[in-house]
């Protein structure tokens, strides 16, 4: 019996098993679109990829970076990079997994899907911190929350957030190792990575919760100087992404720590992976692009002022 072992594709969207090479499995012939049998030596998937569906998150995918990019340009939201890249590379992730569901023997296609799947919520979830961030330093006249200045609160979130890329990133290169016990690694190592990123996303939902209470305050009082009617559905909107995140990140949390086997239904069945992944992610960046913060984010205060500007003042 083959041992199953998760890889790079058992991360990717598709949940994809590959099967290692011991002297007790064997090749099978694949059939038009490269499918064999999980348990066979040269197995990409766990399960067998549905064309439609990865192209029509691709498609999705696609229209959503398109409307950021976009909305970054008019709006004039510079750091909106940020989620152009989430967006992007769901999209390119999909477009990888459409191409591999009609040619399942090109590992490229699982190596690039994967990567880019496990790795772009974390460009979402970045753009979340800036966005609040943002918000305290544009609407709260002593421009900090929980005692930590706006600036600083977008510091400490996105150094954790980049610390969590890069763990996980190591984690899912590991996973694509044909080595058993590297695999096994490396499911560690991500399951850490993303275990530190659940971890800041509900402090953040805490500090955001601070943030809105002082918010509803200053308005009741008339403290409240921005007006736009944008304001409070873009923190109902901060706070179904935020809750979006945690529904993945539970998700993979699940997914792996049910083993590389095939006794986990998870990493047998494709749609796990597309709809309490994918399709949050995917309404996540919907959400933002109806409800834009470029909308609220604008005139004196909206940005911060760079370190140049900084050095100036305090001369």
């Amino acid at each position: 019996m083959a041992t199953i072992i998760p890889t790079l594709t058992t991360l990717a969207p598709a949940s994809s098993i590959v099967a290692s090479a011991t002297p007790s499995c064997t090749t099978a012939a694949p059939d038009k679109y490269g499918y064999v049998p999980p348990d066979s030596c040269n197995a990409n998937y766990g399960f067998y990829p549905n064309w439609e569906d990865n192209t029509a998150f691709a498609v999705a995918f696609g229209l959503s970076t398109v409307a950021h990019l976009a909305q970054a340009i008019i709006l004039k939201q510079k750091f909106c990079w940020v989620i152009v890249m989430g967006a992007s590379w769901e999209c390119i992730c999909f477009i990888a997994r459409a191409l591999g569901a009609r040619d399942q023997q090109q590992a490229a296609y699982v190596t690039v899907s994967t990567l880019l799947f496990l790795l772009a919520p974390i460009w979402i979830n970045a753009f979340i911190y800036m966005i609040v961030a943002r918000l305290v330093h544009l609407v709260i006249p002593q421009r900090r929350v929980a005692g930590i200045s706006a600036q600083w609160l977008a510091k400490i979130f996105v150094i954790f957030d980049v610390m969590c890329f890069i763990i996980q990133a190591a984690g899912g290169g590991m996973l694509a190792s044909d080595n058993a016990d590297t695999s096994k690694l490396g499911q560690h190592i991500y399951m850490v990575g993303i275990g530190i990123q659940l971890g800041c996303v509900v402090v953040f939902l805490v500090i955001h919760g601070l943030f809105y209470r002082e918010l509803s305050l200053n308005a009741r009082i008339g403290k409240q100087e921005t007006r736009t009617r944008w304001l409070k559905p873009l923190c109902w909107v901060v706070y179904i992404v935020l809750v979006l995140i945690v529904v993945r990140v539970i998700f993979r949390l699940v997914e792996f720590g049910g083993g590389a086997n095939s006794n986990n239904v998870v990493l047998r069945h494709e749609e796990f992976q597309l709809y309490l992944d994918a399709l949050p992610m995917l309404i996540a960046l919907v959400l933002l692009n109806v409800v834009h913060p470029g909308q609220v984010l604008k005139g004196p205060g909206a940005n911060f002022p760079s370190a140049k500007v900084k050095w100036w003042h305090g001369r």
